[in-house]
């Protein structure tokens, strides 16, 4: 899998700062921690990063996400009781407009972090 190594990297950072806050607080303070734990673990990364939106190679606005790490992976962040399938789409829909190969939904809401990788199909 492309960028396997990378996004395990930035799941276990998203695991430690589960681990040390739980579940229950505003997603704004777990991207805040998520940004910490980022720069321990040395990786580069932009936060509400603006994010040119395609269609069919024209720009046709812009869109922030809460991650763009190593200037390939987006992550999108959640804090809610439990992911549905809605927010897989979303996310996979934002990879796809993005252009981008992989993405990560990470949900700091549920009692374990929840996660899931997401594929440009459009790339494969």
């Amino acid at each position: 899998m492309k960028y396997e190594d990378l996004t395990r990297k930035i799941i276990g950072c998203a695991m430690e700062v589960h681990k040390q806050l739980g579940n229950g607080f505003q997603e704004v303070i777990y991207q805040r921690a998520l940004s910490i734990e980022l720069q321990l673990q040395g990786l580069d990364y932009s936060r509400e990063h603006e994010m040119k939106i395609q269609y069919k190679g024209h720009e046709i606005g812009t869109r922030r996400v809460d991650f763009f790490v190593e200037n390939v992976i987006m992550v999108e962040l959640k804090a809610i009781i439990n992911l549905e399938d809605v927010h897989l789409a979303q996310a996979m829909n934002y990879v796809e407009a993005y252009d981008l190969e992989i993405g990560l939904l990470l949900n700091f809401g549920a009692k374990s972090l929840q996660f899931k990788r997401v594929h440009n199909n459009k790339k494969s």
